[in-house]
């Protein structure tokens, strides 16, 4: 029997030195291997790069939208303090046109109620059904906002009263006769009052007191 000795696998030797040291160059396997891995370098400083640019971007957006909406509810704020305005507007006006409204058709009674005063001056409202209806009248009228003026003894008003004669000279003058009442409706004169003025209370009596005076500072002289 024949001892047989395994066959011995070849042995390989690989080189992997990087320079030649025969020649002192970079071999070709080094190189590559070299410009593989700056491509991968490259890329990551790539990508660390772009991160912060992908942040300001998302920060400029947000900048944006912030403007956006700060414009927006502006807008809204204008439009809104508009509405408002215009509604007061619009209900001042409504109200406006009421009491012209119904300022006109007091007006127009004026004549009627001098009747019942003049009816009332001569005893014809003492009683009876006339009675009645004039005050329902002269009531409803006062609810609406109707107020009459020109009273005797009252100051003197040009803003309110009419004068058509005038009697003394003094200083404090006060409705002497009422011929004709003023009315007012609301703010609104409708009608001022025909009077007749006359000297105060306080001109009257200070006229004695001027009078006397000046005769004793004339008996004096004598």
């Amino acid at each position: 029997m024949t001892n047989q000795s395994p066959e011995q696998e070849p042995v390989t030797i690989v080189d992997n030195r990087k320079v030649d040291p025969e020649t002192g160059e970079v071999r070709q396997a080094a190189a590559a291997e070299g410009a593989a891995a700056a491509p991968a370098d490259s890329a990551g400083e790539n990508q660390d790069s772009a991160q912060p640019a992908s942040e300001n971007g998302s920060d400029s957006l947000a900048d944006a939208i912030s403007g956006e909406l700060a414009e927006r509810t502006a807008d809204l704020q204008r439009l809104t303090a508009e509405y408002t305005n215009y509604r007061r507007r619009v209900e001042r006006d409504r109200k406006a046109a009421v009491e012209t409204a119904k300022a006109a058709v007091v007006t127009e009674l004026l004549g009627v109620l001098d009747d019942l005063d003049r009816a009332r001056a001569h005893g014809d409202l003492e009683s009876g059904p006339l009675k009645s209806v004039a005050d329902k009248l002269s009531d409803a009228l006062r609810k609406q906002g109707l107020e009459e003026f020109g009273v005797e003894g009252e100051p003197f008003d040009p803003t309110l009263h009419e004068a058509v004669q005038h009697e003394g000279d003094g200083h404090d003058p006060v409705i002497g006769v009422v011929m004709r009442k003023g009315y007012r409706f609301g703010d609104r004169v409708l009608r001022h009052a025909l009077v007749g003025v006359t000297d105060g209370v306080a001109d009257l009596a200070a006229t004695p007191d001027a009078t006397n005076a000046g005769t004793d500072a004339g008996t004096g002289e004598q």
